[in-house]
Protein backbone atom coordinates (compact mmCIF):
# COMPACT_ATOMS: atom_id res chain seq x y z
CA UNK A 1 0.00 0.00 0.00
CA UNK A 2 2.94 2.32 0.61
CA UNK A 3 3.64 2.42 -3.13
CA UNK A 4 0.07 3.44 -3.94
CA UNK A 5 -0.87 7.11 -4.28
CA UNK A 6 -2.53 8.86 -1.34
CA UNK A 7 -6.04 10.03 -2.15
CA UNK A 8 -7.47 12.90 -0.14
CA UNK A 9 -11.15 13.73 -0.56
CA UNK A 10 -12.28 17.18 0.58
CA UNK A 11 -16.01 17.13 1.23
CA UNK A 12 -17.73 14.29 3.09
CA UNK A 13 -21.12 14.57 1.42
CA UNK A 14 -22.88 12.22 -0.97
CA UNK A 15 -20.26 12.72 -3.70
CA UNK A 16 -17.21 12.44 -1.48
CA UNK A 17 -18.52 9.49 0.52
CA UNK A 18 -19.44 7.63 -2.66
CA UNK A 19 -16.03 8.29 -4.21
CA UNK A 20 -14.30 6.74 -1.18
CA UNK A 21 -16.56 3.67 -1.32
CA UNK A 22 -16.15 3.24 -5.08
CA UNK A 23 -12.37 3.46 -4.88
CA UNK A 24 -12.36 0.47 -2.55
CA UNK A 25 -14.99 -1.33 -4.64
CA UNK A 26 -12.87 -0.80 -7.75
CA UNK A 27 -9.82 -2.33 -6.08
CA UNK A 28 -7.84 0.78 -5.16
CA UNK A 29 -5.57 -0.18 -2.24
CA UNK A 30 -3.84 3.09 -1.44
CA UNK A 31 -4.52 5.29 1.58
CA UNK A 32 -7.73 7.33 1.50
CA UNK A 33 -8.57 10.26 3.73
CA UNK A 34 -12.06 11.78 3.71
CA UNK A 35 -12.34 15.26 5.23
CA UNK A 36 -15.66 16.96 5.94
CA UNK A 37 -16.93 20.13 7.61
CA UNK A 38 -19.96 18.52 9.22
CA UNK A 39 -19.67 16.51 12.47
CA UNK A 40 -21.39 13.42 11.03
CA UNK A 41 -20.32 10.87 8.38
CA UNK A 42 -21.58 11.14 4.77
CA UNK A 43 -25.37 10.93 4.51
CA UNK A 44 -28.24 11.21 2.05
CA UNK A 45 -29.50 14.77 1.64
CA UNK A 46 -32.76 14.39 -0.35
CA UNK A 47 -34.71 12.98 2.65
CA UNK A 48 -33.90 16.11 4.68
CA UNK A 49 -36.87 17.98 3.16
CA UNK A 50 -39.16 14.98 3.53
CA UNK A 51 -38.57 12.05 5.91
CA UNK A 52 -36.31 13.99 8.29
CA UNK A 53 -38.73 16.89 8.69
CA UNK A 54 -41.61 14.51 9.36
CA UNK A 55 -39.62 12.56 11.94
CA UNK A 56 -39.53 9.42 9.79
CA UNK A 57 -35.73 9.28 9.49
CA UNK A 58 -32.76 10.18 11.66
CA UNK A 59 -29.01 10.44 11.22
CA UNK A 60 -28.45 6.68 11.41
CA UNK A 61 -31.12 5.99 8.78
CA UNK A 62 -29.57 8.40 6.30
CA UNK A 63 -25.88 7.53 6.57
CA UNK A 64 -24.30 6.19 3.37
CA UNK A 65 -22.18 3.66 5.25
CA UNK A 66 -22.19 2.41 8.86
CA UNK A 67 -19.68 4.25 11.04
CA UNK A 68 -17.51 1.14 11.39
CA UNK A 69 -17.15 0.77 7.61
CA UNK A 70 -14.59 3.57 7.35
CA UNK A 71 -12.11 1.91 9.69
CA UNK A 72 -12.75 -1.52 8.18
CA UNK A 73 -12.20 -0.14 4.65
CA UNK A 74 -9.10 1.78 5.62
CA UNK A 75 -10.67 5.20 5.03
CA UNK A 76 -9.34 7.83 7.43
CA UNK A 77 -12.41 9.92 8.29
CA UNK A 78 -11.92 13.50 9.46
CA UNK A 79 -15.13 15.15 10.66
CA UNK A 80 -15.81 18.74 11.72
CA UNK A 81 -12.56 19.59 9.91
CA UNK A 82 -12.97 22.51 7.48
CA UNK A 83 -10.21 22.93 4.91
CA UNK A 84 -8.69 26.40 4.73
CA UNK A 85 -6.42 26.15 1.67
CA UNK A 86 -4.75 23.93 -0.91
CA UNK A 87 -1.02 24.02 -1.69
CA UNK A 88 -0.74 22.50 -5.16
CA UNK A 89 3.03 22.82 -5.34
CA UNK A 90 3.57 20.92 -2.08
CA UNK A 91 0.45 18.75 -2.58
CA UNK A 92 -0.96 19.45 0.85
CA UNK A 93 -4.16 20.88 2.23
CA UNK A 94 -4.30 22.98 5.37
CA UNK A 95 -7.17 22.55 7.80
CA UNK A 96 -8.71 25.49 9.65
CA UNK A 97 -6.80 24.46 12.80
CA UNK A 98 -3.51 24.64 10.90
CA UNK A 99 -2.89 20.93 10.46
CA UNK A 100 -1.60 19.96 7.00
CA UNK A 101 -2.60 16.76 5.20
CA UNK A 102 -0.61 15.42 2.22
CA UNK A 103 -2.05 14.02 -0.99
CA UNK A 104 -0.91 12.57 -4.28
CA UNK A 105 -4.41 12.76 -5.72
CA UNK A 106 -7.00 15.24 -4.46
CA UNK A 107 -10.77 15.02 -5.00
CA UNK A 108 -12.80 18.16 -4.35
CA UNK A 109 -16.37 17.34 -3.39
CA UNK A 110 -17.17 20.65 -1.75
CA UNK A 111 -20.80 20.82 -2.84
CA UNK A 112 -22.91 23.96 -2.82
CA UNK A 113 -24.45 26.26 -0.26
CA UNK A 114 -27.82 27.95 -0.08
CA UNK A 115 -28.02 31.16 -2.07
CA UNK A 116 -28.60 34.02 0.40
CA UNK A 117 -31.39 36.54 0.02
CA UNK A 118 -29.72 39.97 0.39
CA UNK A 119 -32.53 41.88 2.10
CA UNK A 120 -32.99 43.54 5.48
CA UNK A 121 -33.71 41.11 8.29
CA UNK A 122 -32.22 38.08 6.55
CA UNK A 123 -30.08 37.47 9.64
CA UNK A 124 -33.06 37.21 12.01
CA UNK A 125 -33.57 34.01 13.96
CA UNK A 126 -36.14 31.87 12.20
CA UNK A 127 -34.98 32.80 8.69
CA UNK A 128 -33.72 29.40 7.62
CA UNK A 129 -32.27 27.52 4.67
CA UNK A 130 -32.23 23.78 4.01
CA UNK A 131 -28.97 22.23 2.85
CA UNK A 132 -27.67 20.18 5.79
CA UNK A 133 -28.86 17.89 8.56
CA UNK A 134 -28.40 20.76 11.01
CA UNK A 135 -30.60 22.97 8.81
CA UNK A 136 -33.26 20.27 8.65
CA UNK A 137 -33.21 19.78 12.41
CA UNK A 138 -33.59 23.53 13.01
CA UNK A 139 -36.59 23.61 10.68
CA UNK A 140 -38.14 20.48 12.17
CA UNK A 141 -38.08 21.90 15.67
CA UNK A 142 -39.92 25.00 14.41
CA UNK A 143 -42.74 23.06 12.74
CA UNK A 144 -46.01 21.91 14.20
CA UNK A 145 -49.78 22.47 14.24
CA UNK A 146 -50.74 26.07 13.62
CA UNK A 147 -47.21 27.27 12.88
CA UNK A 148 -47.10 29.79 10.03
CA UNK A 149 -44.36 29.02 7.50
CA UNK A 150 -43.47 31.28 4.58
CA UNK A 151 -41.40 29.53 1.94
CA UNK A 152 -39.43 31.95 -0.23
CA UNK A 153 -38.82 30.18 -3.54
CA UNK A 154 -41.09 27.81 -5.42
CA UNK A 155 -38.46 25.30 -6.51
CA UNK A 156 -38.28 21.62 -5.66
CA UNK A 157 -36.79 21.99 -2.19
CA UNK A 158 -39.29 24.69 -1.24
CA UNK A 159 -42.26 22.66 -2.45
CA UNK A 160 -41.01 19.46 -0.79
CA UNK A 161 -40.55 21.29 2.51
CA UNK A 162 -44.00 22.87 2.12
CA UNK A 163 -45.59 19.43 1.68
CA UNK A 164 -43.76 18.06 4.73
CA UNK A 165 -44.61 21.06 6.90
CA UNK A 166 -48.24 20.86 5.86
CA UNK A 167 -48.32 17.20 6.91
CA UNK A 168 -47.25 18.36 10.38
CA UNK A 169 -50.14 20.79 10.62
CA UNK A 170 -48.39 24.03 9.68
CA UNK A 171 -49.93 26.81 7.58
CA UNK A 172 -47.91 27.29 4.40
CA UNK A 173 -47.45 30.28 2.10
CA UNK A 174 -45.09 30.07 -0.88
CA UNK A 175 -43.62 33.23 -2.38
CA UNK A 176 -42.15 32.96 -5.89
CA UNK A 177 -40.76 35.86 -7.94
CA UNK A 178 -41.60 34.18 -11.27
CA UNK A 179 -45.14 33.83 -12.60
CA UNK A 180 -45.20 30.08 -11.84
CA UNK A 181 -43.58 27.58 -9.50
CA UNK A 182 -40.68 25.47 -10.81
CA UNK A 183 -40.22 28.13 -13.50
CA UNK A 184 -36.50 27.49 -13.96
CA UNK A 185 -36.60 23.71 -13.90
CA UNK A 186 -39.89 22.42 -15.30
CA UNK A 187 -42.42 22.83 -18.10
CA UNK A 188 -45.52 25.00 -17.70
CA UNK A 189 -47.63 21.85 -17.75
CA UNK A 190 -45.76 20.45 -14.76
CA UNK A 191 -45.74 23.81 -12.95
CA UNK A 192 -49.51 24.17 -13.29
CA UNK A 193 -50.12 20.63 -12.08
CA UNK A 194 -47.97 20.99 -8.96
CA UNK A 195 -49.31 24.42 -8.08
CA UNK A 196 -52.90 23.19 -8.39
CA UNK A 197 -52.11 20.10 -6.33
CA UNK A 198 -50.49 22.11 -3.54
CA UNK A 199 -53.42 24.51 -3.50
CA UNK A 200 -55.88 21.64 -3.06
CA UNK A 201 -53.85 20.64 0.01
CA UNK A 202 -54.15 24.15 1.47
CA UNK A 203 -50.95 25.90 0.37
CA UNK A 204 -51.26 29.62 -0.49
CA UNK A 205 -49.16 31.09 -3.31
CA UNK A 206 -47.91 34.60 -4.08
CA UNK A 207 -46.51 34.48 -7.62
CA UNK A 208 -44.65 37.25 -9.38
CA UNK A 209 -43.81 38.50 -5.89
CA UNK A 210 -40.49 39.89 -4.67
CA UNK A 211 -39.37 39.78 -1.05
CA UNK A 212 -37.97 43.11 0.16
CA UNK A 213 -37.27 42.24 3.78
CA UNK A 214 -38.07 40.36 6.97
CA UNK A 215 -39.61 41.93 10.06
CA UNK A 216 -38.79 40.71 13.54
CA UNK A 217 -39.31 41.18 17.25
CA UNK A 218 -36.51 40.58 19.76
CA UNK A 219 -34.30 39.21 16.99
CA UNK A 220 -36.83 36.65 15.72
CA UNK A 221 -38.63 36.81 12.40
CA UNK A 222 -42.34 37.68 12.55
CA UNK A 223 -43.21 38.57 8.96
CA UNK A 224 -42.06 38.64 5.34
CA UNK A 225 -42.45 41.92 3.42
CA UNK A 226 -43.20 41.97 -0.30
CA UNK A 227 -42.52 44.65 -2.88
CA UNK A 228 -46.25 45.27 -3.41
CA UNK A 229 -46.58 46.31 0.24
CA UNK A 230 -48.06 43.04 1.49
CA UNK A 231 -46.87 41.65 4.82
CA UNK A 232 -47.05 37.92 5.47
CA UNK A 233 -46.97 37.02 9.19
CA UNK A 234 -44.86 33.96 9.98
CA UNK A 235 -43.18 31.96 12.70
CA UNK A 236 -40.52 30.68 10.31
CA UNK A 237 -39.30 31.79 6.87
CA UNK A 238 -37.57 29.17 4.74
CA UNK A 239 -35.43 30.63 1.94
CA UNK A 240 -34.93 28.27 -0.97
CA UNK A 241 -33.83 30.33 -3.97
CA UNK A 242 -31.09 28.12 -5.35
CA UNK A 243 -27.51 27.26 -4.49
CA UNK A 244 -24.01 28.59 -5.08
CA UNK A 245 -21.13 26.18 -5.81
CA UNK A 246 -18.41 26.10 -3.17
CA UNK A 247 -15.44 26.99 -5.35
CA UNK A 248 -13.39 29.07 -2.91
CA UNK A 249 -10.73 26.42 -2.31
CA UNK A 250 -10.39 25.83 -6.04
CA UNK A 251 -10.18 29.56 -6.72
CA UNK A 252 -7.59 30.01 -4.00
CA UNK A 253 -5.21 27.51 -5.61
CA UNK A 254 -5.76 28.71 -9.18
CA UNK A 255 -7.92 26.00 -10.72
CA UNK A 256 -9.98 26.88 -13.79
CA UNK A 257 -13.52 28.02 -12.93
CA UNK A 258 -16.79 28.75 -14.72
CA UNK A 259 -20.11 28.36 -12.88
CA UNK A 260 -18.28 25.78 -10.83
CA UNK A 261 -14.93 24.01 -10.96
CA UNK A 262 -14.16 23.14 -14.60
CA UNK A 263 -13.66 19.40 -15.12
CA UNK A 264 -13.39 17.01 -18.05
CA UNK A 265 -15.17 13.71 -18.70
CA UNK A 266 -13.06 11.99 -16.05
CA UNK A 267 -13.96 14.69 -13.49
CA UNK A 268 -10.35 15.93 -13.67
CA UNK A 269 -9.67 19.64 -13.15
CA UNK A 270 -7.09 21.85 -14.86
CA UNK A 271 -4.55 20.28 -12.45
CA UNK A 272 -4.10 16.59 -13.44
CA UNK A 273 -3.62 15.64 -9.77
CA UNK A 274 -6.97 17.15 -8.71
CA UNK A 275 -10.46 15.88 -9.47
CA UNK A 276 -13.76 17.58 -8.63
CA UNK A 277 -17.19 15.97 -8.36
CA UNK A 278 -20.79 16.85 -7.53
CA UNK A 279 -22.64 20.14 -7.14
CA UNK A 280 -19.43 22.20 -7.26
CA UNK A 281 -18.45 21.26 -10.83
CA UNK A 282 -18.86 22.68 -14.32
CA UNK A 283 -18.80 19.54 -16.42
CA UNK A 284 -19.25 18.31 -20.00
CA UNK A 285 -22.51 16.62 -20.97
CA UNK A 286 -21.62 14.77 -24.21
CA UNK A 287 -25.20 13.78 -24.98
CA UNK A 288 -26.13 17.45 -25.37
CA UNK A 289 -22.81 18.76 -26.67
CA UNK A 290 -22.47 21.35 -23.93
CA UNK A 291 -21.11 22.03 -20.46
CA UNK A 292 -23.19 22.81 -17.40
CA UNK A 293 -23.48 22.48 -13.64
CA UNK A 294 -25.94 19.94 -12.26
CA UNK A 295 -27.24 19.74 -8.69
CA UNK A 296 -28.47 16.21 -8.09
CA UNK A 297 -27.58 12.99 -6.34
CA UNK A 298 -27.37 11.05 -9.64
CA UNK A 299 -24.86 13.60 -10.93
CA UNK A 300 -22.79 13.27 -7.74
CA UNK A 301 -22.80 9.49 -8.09
CA UNK A 302 -21.91 9.63 -11.77
CA UNK A 303 -18.94 11.92 -11.27
CA UNK A 304 -17.79 9.83 -8.31
CA UNK A 305 -17.73 6.87 -10.72
CA UNK A 306 -15.77 8.91 -13.26
CA UNK A 307 -13.11 9.99 -10.77
CA UNK A 308 -12.85 6.60 -9.04
CA UNK A 309 -12.57 4.82 -12.40
CA UNK A 310 -9.76 7.11 -13.55
CA UNK A 311 -7.85 6.75 -10.27
CA UNK A 312 -8.30 2.97 -10.10
CA UNK A 313 -7.35 2.50 -13.74
CA UNK A 314 -10.75 1.24 -14.86
CA UNK A 315 -12.56 2.03 -18.09
CA UNK A 316 -14.71 5.13 -17.73
CA UNK A 317 -18.45 4.67 -17.22
CA UNK A 318 -20.65 5.27 -20.30
CA UNK A 319 -22.07 8.75 -20.85
CA UNK A 320 -25.21 9.06 -18.79
CA UNK A 321 -28.60 10.67 -19.22
CA UNK A 322 -28.97 13.19 -16.38
CA UNK A 323 -31.95 12.49 -14.15
CA UNK A 324 -33.62 13.93 -11.09
CA UNK A 325 -36.54 13.24 -8.78
CA UNK A 326 -38.82 14.92 -6.26
CA UNK A 327 -41.34 13.47 -3.79
CA UNK A 328 -44.28 15.64 -2.71
CA UNK A 329 -47.33 14.23 -0.92
CA UNK A 330 -48.19 11.01 -2.80
CA UNK A 331 -46.58 12.28 -5.99
CA UNK A 332 -43.29 10.92 -7.29
CA UNK A 333 -41.82 13.13 -9.97
CA UNK A 334 -39.01 11.59 -12.05
CA UNK A 335 -37.23 13.57 -14.74
CA UNK A 336 -34.61 12.61 -17.29
CA UNK A 337 -32.72 14.67 -19.84
CA UNK A 338 -32.60 18.41 -20.46
CA UNK A 339 -35.64 20.14 -21.90
CA UNK A 340 -34.11 23.41 -23.13
CA UNK A 341 -34.21 23.74 -26.90
CA UNK A 342 -37.28 21.52 -27.34
CA UNK A 343 -39.68 22.57 -30.10
CA UNK A 344 -42.54 20.17 -29.30
CA UNK A 345 -44.21 18.92 -26.12
CA UNK A 346 -46.29 15.74 -25.90
CA UNK A 347 -48.41 14.91 -22.83
CA UNK A 348 -49.20 11.27 -22.16
CA UNK A 349 -51.55 10.02 -19.44
CA UNK A 350 -54.16 11.52 -17.12
CA UNK A 351 -53.25 14.72 -15.29
CA UNK A 352 -56.52 14.68 -13.34
CA UNK A 353 -55.61 11.26 -11.96
CA UNK A 354 -52.05 12.42 -11.13
CA UNK A 355 -50.44 9.89 -13.46
CA UNK A 356 -48.92 11.38 -16.59
CA UNK A 357 -45.72 12.37 -18.37
CA UNK A 358 -44.55 15.37 -20.36
CA UNK A 359 -42.15 14.57 -23.21
CA UNK A 360 -39.92 17.17 -24.85
CA UNK A 361 -38.82 16.72 -28.46
CA UNK A 362 -36.43 18.64 -30.67
CA UNK A 363 -36.84 18.00 -34.38
CA UNK A 364 -38.57 14.73 -33.54
CA UNK A 365 -35.83 13.50 -31.18
CA UNK A 366 -36.70 12.95 -27.53
CA UNK A 367 -34.57 15.16 -25.26
CA UNK A 368 -36.36 15.08 -21.88
CA UNK A 369 -39.23 13.53 -19.94
CA UNK A 370 -41.05 14.68 -16.80
CA UNK A 371 -43.05 11.80 -15.30
CA UNK A 372 -45.51 12.01 -12.39
CA UNK A 373 -46.35 8.63 -10.85
CA UNK A 374 -45.46 7.12 -14.23
CA UNK A 375 -42.38 4.86 -13.90
CA UNK A 376 -42.75 3.18 -17.33
CA UNK A 377 -42.79 6.58 -19.04
CA UNK A 378 -39.74 7.69 -17.07
CA UNK A 379 -37.75 4.52 -17.72
CA UNK A 380 -38.75 4.26 -21.37
CA UNK A 381 -38.12 7.94 -21.93
CA UNK A 382 -34.72 7.80 -20.27
CA UNK A 383 -33.67 4.91 -22.50
CA UNK A 384 -34.85 6.68 -25.65
CA UNK A 385 -33.08 9.89 -24.65
CA UNK A 386 -29.86 7.93 -24.20
CA UNK A 387 -29.92 6.66 -27.74
CA UNK A 388 -31.33 9.94 -29.11
CA UNK A 389 -34.37 8.16 -30.49
CA UNK A 390 -36.73 9.74 -32.99
CA UNK A 391 -40.30 9.40 -31.71
CA UNK A 392 -43.75 9.36 -33.31
CA UNK A 393 -45.64 12.01 -31.27
CA UNK A 394 -49.04 10.43 -31.98
CA UNK A 395 -47.98 7.05 -30.62
CA UNK A 396 -46.25 8.69 -27.69
CA UNK A 397 -49.47 10.46 -26.68
CA UNK A 398 -51.61 7.32 -27.11
CA UNK A 399 -51.73 5.34 -23.85
CA UNK A 400 -53.15 2.39 -25.79
CA UNK A 401 -49.66 2.03 -27.22
CA UNK A 402 -47.32 0.70 -24.52
CA UNK A 403 -44.13 2.51 -23.72
CA UNK A 404 -42.26 -0.64 -24.72
CA UNK A 405 -43.78 -0.38 -28.19
CA UNK A 406 -43.05 3.36 -28.37
CA UNK A 407 -39.45 2.80 -27.33
CA UNK A 408 -39.08 0.07 -29.95
CA UNK A 409 -40.46 2.39 -32.63
CA UNK A 410 -43.38 0.05 -33.33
Amino acid sequence: MSDSPRVLIVGAGHAGGTAAALLRQYGFEGPIALVGEEPIPPYQRPPLSKAWLKGEADEDALTLKPAEWYAEAGVDLWLAAPVASIDRADRKVTLSDGERLPYDILILATGARARPLPVAGADLSGVLSLRSAADAEALKTALGPGKRIVVVGGGYVGLEAAASALALGAEITVVEREDRVLARVASRTLSSFFQDYHQTQGVTFHLGARVTGFDGVDGKVTAVRLADGATLPCDVALVGIGALPNVELAAGCGLALADGIVVDGEARTSDPAIFAIGDCTWRPMPLYGRELRLESVPNALEQAKQAASAIAGRAPPPSEVPWFWSDQYDLKLQMAGLADGADEIVVRGDQAAGRFAVFHLREGVLTAVEAVNAPPEFMGGRQMIGRQARVDPAKLADTAVSMKEVAAGQ
